[in-house]
């Protein structure tokens, strides 16, 4: 599958030492009226895979738009300042790469590593998870990771015919989401499915999470 993509990256007056969830509230507060923005509609959440995610890589704002959303993340450029939590940055310059990219699985394996935490566990599956051994966690994980890309997938309404084979070997890390402390986790997996560079899989993508790259353009 062939899938339009745009990375946005805002050069700023300092390094922004703020949370992706902070820069997505301060922009989506900026364009209310750009649905693809904030993942809402006026009768609630849009519940599938977010086109727009916002992350902070390196310490700079980075804004993703995939498929139809990726023309929607140009009116950021517009933005001359960004107000986060107080903390105020000048926006004086931007980077905006688009491209059309693939998407969907392979006939080979290919490794990524995850550069933010993998938010791959809800409360279910965390009560079972750490009721496991060392073996039983990586299979839980493996399982979790093939029902995040399947339902990327569906999200982007690409239909999968072929069996996804992966492996995962990653460390827990602590994170926090909206204040409440979450089990996340880093390192990296191999997979038969093209992902794109700075992607989110897992939960809470359109907040950072779960951002990967190829390993062999591991930054």
């Amino acid at each position: 599958m062939q899938i339009d993509n745009s990375i946005l990256t805002l050069i700023t007056d300092r390094p922004v030492v703020d949370s992706p969830a902070t820069l997505r509230g301060f922009i989506t507060g900026k364009f209310p009226g750009n649905p693809l923005l904030h993942n809402h509609l006026d009768k609630g959440f849009i519940y599938t895979y977010p086109k727009v995610q916002y992350k902070i890589i390196k310490k700079m704002p980075v804004i993703l738009g995939i498929d139809d959303a990726s023309e929607s993340i140009e009116e950021i450029t517009l933005i001359e300042y960004l107000n986060l939590k107080g903390n105020q940055y000048i926006v004086q310059d931007w980077r905006l790469l688009k491209g059309v990219i693939s998407f969907g699985i392979l006939n080979k394996i290919v490794s990524y590593k995850f550069i933010t935490p993998w938010l791959a566990l809800d409360d279910e599956s965390f009560n079972r998870y750490k009721k496991r051994n060392r073996e039983e966690k990586e299979k839980q994980l493996e399982s979790i990771l093939i029902g995040n890309i399947l339902s990327m997938a569906k999200g982007l309404e690409y239909v999968i015919t072929n069996k996804i084979t992966t492996s995962v070997n990653v460390h827990e890390v602590p994170t926090s989401l909206k204040g409440t402390p979450m089990l996340g986790f880093l390192g990296t997996f191999s997979v038969n499915f093209e992902i794109p560079d700075y992607w989110g899989i897992g939960k809470s993508v359109s907040r950072g999470f779960g951002t990967v790259i190829k390993m062999e353009n591991r930054k």
